[in-house]
């Protein structure tokens, strides 16, 4: 196993992350200017969040399987593609069914790209696992920021139709991972290779962690879907709004930046525990306090969530490492999938109470998570990855 990361392998791959997140990021931007389009309540603008979330996530774990089984290196520029070509279709769409059809397709393409995504990154980690996957995840940080902070200012000048205009950055970067593609299956295990040698399976301690994940994405999808509108409630503009989301998001760069490395050398468990443990009360204070003191609060929170994201994608593969393509597609599909079915249920809540209320409950669903997370066990052993074929 190489000791060091491969940078010119994980900026590939970072990079294609960075897209499909983009494209995926965009989403939420959009959604003021879907609900004024289409007088849309909080529930059906929930239900895009869920429509992405379903698709990019139910799916994700069989294309793990297919990964595991037979190798796609392919789907690292389909995927890629096709979440661009999918969000911009969806935001010149003219009715409210068409655009909830190409959020589906745009879902689909991050279903496909990141369960073999994340297992090449592991494979051009070596030993520093945490901190490549954080590298990996970094990339996937700055693509969903630049999702609003690029959606925002198009569709403000351009209106709805100037969305189209998102798909441009994600078919360059699937054209630059076709020319890659020889270079990444370089880094493939010898299929020949010994699958005893990657380590005993856990599922048990998997599905501790699932359910960590699933409560923490519970939290996180709901601010990714209401803080923006939470803003325009209190009487801000949606250009303030986005600017929120973005500046949470780009928090999660420094938070990945710090956990990875941190991971590495104390523990995946401790940093994954404090950290959302830590989210409950930064919630509480972005909701009941706002302002300056809110929103740093708010950019606290992203550091804290976005920042074990890799960690715990790294658990999974090391809870499960003779299927690590599986555990991949399931600690993000998990994540996805639950938080979009998060977001309608707060969206039906705000509707039914108000939206403060529904982002009260964002700030206590962590507390559960922590209490789950207690009982997780340790997941780093000394194992090497398992062997995979891989077909261009």
């Amino acid at each position: 196993m190489r000791a060091e990361i491969d940078k010119r392998a994980m900026a590939a791959l970072a990079s294609g992350h960075a897209a499909t997140d983009f494209a995926n990021g965009a989403l939420p931007a959009l959604l003021p200017f879907f609900v004024d389009r289409f007088d849309l309540s909080y529930t059906l603008a929930g239900l895009l969040i869920l429509a992405s979330a379903f698709s990019s996530s139910v799916i994700q774990p069989f294309f793990g399987l297919w990964s595991d089984r037979r190798g796609a290196i392919w789907l690292l520029p389909t995927g890629v593609a096709v979440a661009g070509l999918g969000i911009a279709l969806a935001a010149n769409a003219p009715r409210y069914w068409l655009v909830l059809l190409f959020v589906v397709v745009s879902g689909v393409g991050v279903a496909a790209y990141h369960p073999e995504g994340s297992k090449f990154a592991a494979y051009t980690s070596g030993r520093r696992r945490a901190s490549g996957m954080s590298l990996f995840s970094i990339g996937g940080n700055l693509g969903y920021a630049l999702g609003p902070a690029i959606a925002t200012p198009l569709v403000l000048w351009l209106g709805l139709r100037g969305g189209l205009l998102l798909a441009v950055p994600c078919l360059v970067i699937a054209a630059l991972l076709v020319a890659a593609g020889r270079y990444l299956a370089s880094f493939a295990p010898d299929r020949t290779g010994d699958r005893s040698l990657a380590g005993e399976d856990r599922p048990g301690a998997l599905a501790l962690l699932l359910g960590v994940i699933a409560l923490r994405s519970v939290s996180w999808f709901g601010l990714v879907t209401f803080v923006p509108l939470w803003a325009v409630s209190l009487g801000h503009s949606k250009g303030y709004g986005n600017q929120l989301l973005t500046f949470m998001l780009l928090a999660g760069v420094a938070g990945t930046l710090a956990a990875g490395p941190l991971a590495d050398r104390i523990g995946r468990r401790p940093v994954l525990i404090g950290s959302i443990a830590a989210t409950a009360p930064l919630t509480l204070v972005f909701v009941a306090v706002g302002g300056v003191v809110g929103a740093v609060a708010l950019a606290l929170v992203g550091a804290c969530v976005i920042g074990t994201f890799g960690v715990t994608m790294v658990m999974s593969q090391e809870y499960l490492p003779r299927r690590i393509g599986l555990a991949s597609g399931l600690s993000i599909g998990m994540s996805i999938g639950l938080g979009g079915i998060a977001a309608v249920g707060l969206g039906a809540l705000a509707d039914t109470v108000d939206l403060q209320t529904s982002l009260y409950v964002c700030a206590a669903v962590p507390i559960a998570a922590v209490a789950l997370a207690a009982f997780l066990p340790s997941s780093r052993r000394p194992v090497h990855l398992a062997a995979k074929p891989v077909s261009l």
